[in-house]
Formats: structure tokens, C-alpha cells, sequence
């Protein structure tokens, strides 16, 4: 019989006591023994039994966890040294602790292949027999996931629960209720064969206040707002954008952006709607919201402060022409931190570059860096390449207000970050978009999860600090392939992406993995991701004929498929459960885009039709892996929905 297993944690902090339960409920599982668990105040390192748990400082001076400067407060670092079941399970903070702890089962064997108990494979260990010693640090500040998508409480608890486990650290909640993530799913958009359920604004701040009590049991840094303050201050609710637009008081007719010589709701959405950002009463409005927000919410570790969503459509009056939308931006984070600093409010602000503010400022500067978080957000970039950081750039087109045309390629991107970077040093990060569209373009999520692995490796040599990808939350279907190769390429920019993908494979499937994983990367390279993001001719014959070979490569593969359904794990069984119903959804796929490729919309349009049926009709069975609602949202028009051929 084993020794009996020991977890002691040091000192009170709640997110360290958080790990410990962590680490004795999984030992407890893959071991079959129920660790002793308790407290201490302090640890001596010359008499030490069992698994100590705490921070660096906590385990006193004498610690040397980690060589060199101490690790800044927001940066996570490693150690653990353990021989059987006695060692240490040091972080830099508290939060690193418990990735600490996930970092000491994955070494152990343990992994967490998706969101949920049935995501986990937790073979049986033998404790005595182990050795682990991990001294690493982050090599990226920012590695987080912001809301998007339909989700149900559930499926956000769940994902915060989960992105510990894979090294990240923040979450982020977009808008200040997150209403319309959770509206999309309890009212079943884009699926009637679903009854609506009532949803409400202050049931979306109910479930916001218990998720923010779920990242801070893991410590995780909280990110929020970003969309709303160039409405939400004067009066005009923004809760989405698929909402019927409520009227604009008239006192805030004024503050609106004049474009063609009229103030009003652009495109009738407030969330894109700029305002006239030269008039000083406008800025003082947005910026006292901001603070108040700041200082009635100190758990918000980093406030977003975002303009409008839509472009081309700056403010044309005199005195905003005098600057660019950059500079009148500029000077309003200025102003805020002015504000801020008054208040004694410590919480940082990101800042975006993107659309119309991609364009740097001619004039104004940042004042305090310290305060402010660059976010480069390349919403209109293409997936078909990774970000390079060599080479030549192009020069920046010259800005011409409400006239722009925004870069999809990889060197205009950077050249416009570039450009950002010469007049701000400060911290940053990218906010990407791999798993919001271009992931169901992608249906063997293989190439995806290949060009995120280089941009995630290049991140450093941009000038940037990390991700915040802007993404579904319901993004493992049929695997979790692109959430694993980011977490572990943001912990660490040198992980290597096919040992990533074949353990991956392995722990998700089984014996037969490595044949998933082959199939996984016929399916990324027959679909052909840049034909159905636009990149090559519609009507196109050697498309069409790649496209008809996917049935016998999906029929070749099925019975691997059938004879796995029946394996003793439960997490094995389930990757292949969902893999039999992904094989099925691409049988129809594969034919609506072989009918588009000959020309003959007619047949595209009835093919996507009975697509949309199926996955409407499999919703429940595939809920927590699958977004149905932003999946046909995404490909509708790529097939001209209620087209028929000319």
C-alpha cells in the first residue's frame, strides 16, 4: 500500500487554499487514495513532509525558486521539484500556484482534452514511482479568452474552469452585462426548432456576478466592457447589435458623429455609432462613466475603452477634421487618466488599435504608459497566413477620413502595428479572431490551429505580450485541437506543434489518436479554408473536384470511428461520439460547396438547407462543443441564403 499522501498549503490566500482542494481531489481520483489535507503559516524547508503548496514569498527567504529579478506581479511563474509525494508546488503568485498544480498533474499524466467532466482523461497513478521538476516562467503576460458567440452559464463557467488547467490567466467579459452572449443562446437564435426561454438584463448580471466569482476563486486577471461607452453614458442602451435601436434622447443628438451632415444612430446600431469626439462635453461624459465604473468595481482588474464598432464613419464636422480619430482618442485617454489619477484608481485600460484607429495619432501622445494596455485588434486580416515579424512592410496608405480600406494582408497588418509601436511602448497584446469565424471554414481545425501556433510563436517579435482571443467559448467540436495548441504556445512560444497535436490525439481518442489526427488534417486540406473564405474563384472546377473526393475519405475512415464508440474510457467514447457527428455534418458540407464550386446554386442553397436542419436538430447532443447559432451565422453567406441559380 502507498504512503499515505500529505498536501500542506501555506499561509490564507483563498485562490492558494482553491489549489490545494485542486490538487487532492484529482490525486484522489487518478491515486484511489483521499490526501490529508492542511494549513500552515509558514514552511521549513529542512523539515518539510508531503506536497507544499504557496507562492514564492510564502516559502520564506531562503526560497531561491527563481534565479535572477523577482517575477512582476502580473507575470506567472513555476517551480516544482517533487519525488514521490513530497516536494514543493511554488508559484509567483497565488494564481500561478494553481497553474502550478494543473502543471504537476499534467506532468503526472492528467488532461483536460475539453471543458467538463467528460473532457477529462485521468489515467491511474502510481505516486511513489513519480518525479517531477518544472522551473519555467510564462513566456507571454496576456493569455486569455474575451466572450463571443451564444453561451449559456454553464458553458462560460465551464471554460474558466477549464483555461487554468492549459495555462492561461484572464478572461475577459465583454460589455457591462454580457447580455447579448447569453440572450443568443437562451432565446435559440438561429434555431426554431427550439422554444425561446425568457431572458432578462438583470438574470445576464446575475450570471456575470457568479462567473466573476469563479475567475477570481482561480485568480484570474478580469478584463471588462469594451463595447458600450460611446452610447451607455448619454442615455442610448447598447446590449447588442441585433437589437431594434431605442430612441436617442435629444439632448444627445448633439454628441453624435455628423456624417453627411446628419447626426444619427449609424446604420440605426448604437454600439456603432461614433460620436463627435472634438466636443470636450462628450469626452468628460465618456470619461467620468469610465472612472465611476472603475471605482465602483475594483474587482475589474483591466477596463476596456473602445470606440465605436462600425467604421468609415468618423465624425466630418470642422473641429474633428483637425485631428485624426487616433489623436481625439489619445487625448481622451489622457483625460481619463487625469481622472483616474485624481480618484486613486489603480486599474488599467486598454486601448485598440483597429479599423479607423489602426492610423496612428499625428500629434497627441500617451502621457502615462503604465496606465494604458495596447490591444492590436486585425479584424480584418486573412487566416490563410500567420503573422510574420520579418521582412519587407508596405507603407501606410494615407488616412482619408471615411474613405478607408483596411488591410486583410499579414505585412499591412504589422506595418500599421509598427507604426503604433514607434509612438508606444508600453504593454500589449493581439486580440485575434481564429476561433470567432474562421474556424468553420477550417472543418478539420487543423490548419487553423497551425497558423495560431505561428502566430502565438511570433508574438514576442511583434512587440506583443500575449493574447486575448476574441472567440467562441463552444470551440472543441470535434476537438479541442486550436484551444490546447493556444494555451500551451502561450505558456510557452518554442512548444512544438505536432507534439502538441499527437498528445493531444492520444489523450483525447486513445489507442487510435495518431489515425484521427491524420484524418483531422485530410479534412483541414480537402475543405480548402482559403476557397471558402473568399480567397479564390467561386465558380471553380478543381475545387469542386477536391470537394467531391471528401465522401470516400469520410467513408474510409467511419469504421475507425465505429469500433471506438465502445471504449471503457467515457472521454475516449465522447471524442469519438462527437467525431461519428462531425463526420456527418461534413458529408453535407462537402456537397453544398462542391455545388457552389460547379456554379449550381440551386443545389448549394438546398445542400445548406438541410445542413442548417441537421445541426439544429443535433443541438442538444453537441451544445457544450458546438456554437450552432454563430455557425450558421458565419456560412449562410457564403452560400447566398434564399439564392436560387440565375
Amino acid at each position: 500500500m502507498e504512503k499515505a499522501i500529505k498536501i500542506v498549503y501555506i499561509g490564507s490566500d483563498p485562490v492558494v487554499g482553491f489549489a490545494a482542494e485542486e490538487l487532492g481531489r484529482y490525486l484522489s481520483r487518478v491515486t484511489g487514495q483521499a490526501p490529508e489535507m492542511c494549513g500552515a503559516q509558514a514552511c521549513a524547508l529542512e523539515d518539510r513532509e508531503g506536497l507544499w503548496l504557496g507562492t514564492f514569498e510564502a516559502f520564506g527567504p531562503d526560497f531561491r525558486a527563481w534565479p535572477g529579478a523577482s517575477v512582476p506581479a502580473w507575470d506567472d511563474a513555476l517551480y516544482i521539484e517533487a519525488e514521490g509525494a513530497q516536494g514543493i508546488i511554488a508559484g509567483s503568485n497565488s494564481r500561478a500556484v494553481l497553474l502550478a498544480v494543473y502543471r504537476y498533474l499534467t506532468e503526472l499524466g492528467c488532461r483536460w482534452v475539453r471543458p467538463g467532466g467528460e473532457g477529462e482523461c485521468l489515467p491511474p497513478v502510481e505516486i511513489a514511482h513519480t518525479e517531477v521538476r518544472v522551473v519555467e516562467a510564462a513566456s507571454n503576460r496576456h493569455r486569455g479568452v474575451c466572450i463571443e458567440g451564444a453561451v449559456s452559464y454553464e458553458n462560460v463557467r465551464d471554460i474558466i474552469d477549464w483555461m487554468p488547467k492549459l495555462g492561461f490567466n484572464t478572461y475577459f467579459m465583454q460589455f457591462r452585462e454580457a447580455y447579448t452572449f447569453f440572450e443568443r443562446w437562451y432565446s435559440h437564435r438561429n434555431n426554431p426548432l427550439k422554444e425561446a426561454e425568457p431572458f432578462s438584463v438583470e438574470k445576464a448580471r446575475e450570471f456575470k456576478a457568479g462567473l466573476v466569482r469563479e475567475m477570481k476563486r482561480r485568480g484570474m486577471l478580469f478584463h471588462d466592457v469594451g463595447h458600450g461607452w460611446t452610447c451607455e453614458p448619454f442615455g442610448i442602451a447598447g446590449l447588442g447589435w441585433e437589437y431594434e435601436a431605442p430612441p436617442v434622447p435629444e439632448e444627445a443628438v448633439p454628441y453624435l458623429a455628423e456624417v453627411n451632415g446628419k447626426r444619427e444612430l449609424w446604420g440605426g446600431v448604437p454600439l456603432n455609432t461614433n460620436l463627435c469626439y472634438s466636443n470636450r462635453k462628450v469626452r468628460d461624459i465618456i470619461n467620468s462613466d469610465i472612472a465611476q465604473f472603475a471605482q465602483a468595481h475594483p474587482e475589474v482588474d483591466v477596463i476596456h475603452f473602445w470606440l465605436a464598432d462600425g467604421s468609415n464613419n468618423q465624425c466630418e464636422c470642422e473641429s474633428c477634421r483637425a485631428m485624426r480619430p487616433a489623436d481625439w482618442y489619445v487625448k481622451m485617454l489622457n483625460e481619463l487618466d487625469e481622472r483616474m489619477q485624481a480618484a486613486k484608481v489603480p486599474t488599467r485600460v486598454v486601448f485598440l488599435i483597429y479599423v479607423d484607429l489602426l492610423w496612428p495619432p499625428e500629434k497627441e501622445r500617451i502621457q502615462s504608459p503604465d496606465r494604458f494596455i495596447l490591444m492590436f485588434a486585425p479584424i480584418t486580416r486573412t487566416y490563410s497566413r500567420e503573422f510574420a515579424a520579418e521582412g519587407d512592410l508596405p507603407d501606410l496608405p494615407p488616412y482619408v477620413r471615411n474613405k478607408l480600406d483596411f488591410p486583410r494582408s499579414v505585412e499591412a497588418n504589422v506595418a500599421f502595428l509598427r507604426a503604433w509601436k514607434k509612438i508606444f511602448q508600453g504593454d500589449s497584446f493581439d486580440f485575434d479572431y481564429h476561433f470567432m469565424w474562421d474556424h468553420f471554414k477550417d472543418p478539420g481545425y487543423t490548419a487553423i490551429a497551425e497558423v495560431l501556433h505561428k502566430d502565438l510563436a511570433n508574438l514576442k517579435a511583434l512587440g506583443l505580450n500575449g493574447l486575448v482571443s476574441c472567440q467562441e467559448q463552444r470551440i472543441f467540436f470535434p476537438t479541442g485541437l486550436g484551444m490546447t495548441v493556444m494555451g500551451k504556445t502561450l505558456w510557452k512560444r518554442d512548444a512544438d506543434f505536432d507534439r502538441i497535436a499527437r498528445d493531444y490525439f492520444a489523450s483525447a481518442f486513445g489507442l487510435e489518436g495518431n489515425l484521427a489526427l491524420d484524418y483531422m488534417k485530410d479534412l483541414s486540406r480537402l475543405f480548402d479554408p482559403p476557397y471558402i473564405r473568399g480567397e479564390k474563384p467561386v465558380v471553380n472546377p478543381q475545387a469542386a473536384a477536391t470537394y467531391a473526393r471528401i465522401p470516400a475519405v469520410i467513408a474510409r475512415f467511419q469504421p475507425v470511428i465505429h469500433r471506438n464508440l465502445n471504449r471503457p474510457d467515457p472521454c475516449h467514447v465522447r471524442s469519438w461520439y462527437y467525431l461519428d457527428a462531425h463526420a456527418g455534418i461534413c458529408l453535407e458540407l462537402a456537397l453544398a460547396l462542391q455545388c457552389r464550386a460547379e456554379g449550381r446554386n440551386r443545389e448549394a442553397a438546398g445542400s445548406w438547407q438541410r445542413l442548417q436542419r441537421i445541426v439544429q436538430e443535433q443541438e442538444d447532443d453537441l451544445q457544450p462543443v458546438f456554437d450552432v447559432y454563430e455557425f450558421i451565422l458565419t456560412l449562410r453567406g457564403i452560400f447566398g441564403e434564399g439564392s436560387v441559380e440565375p
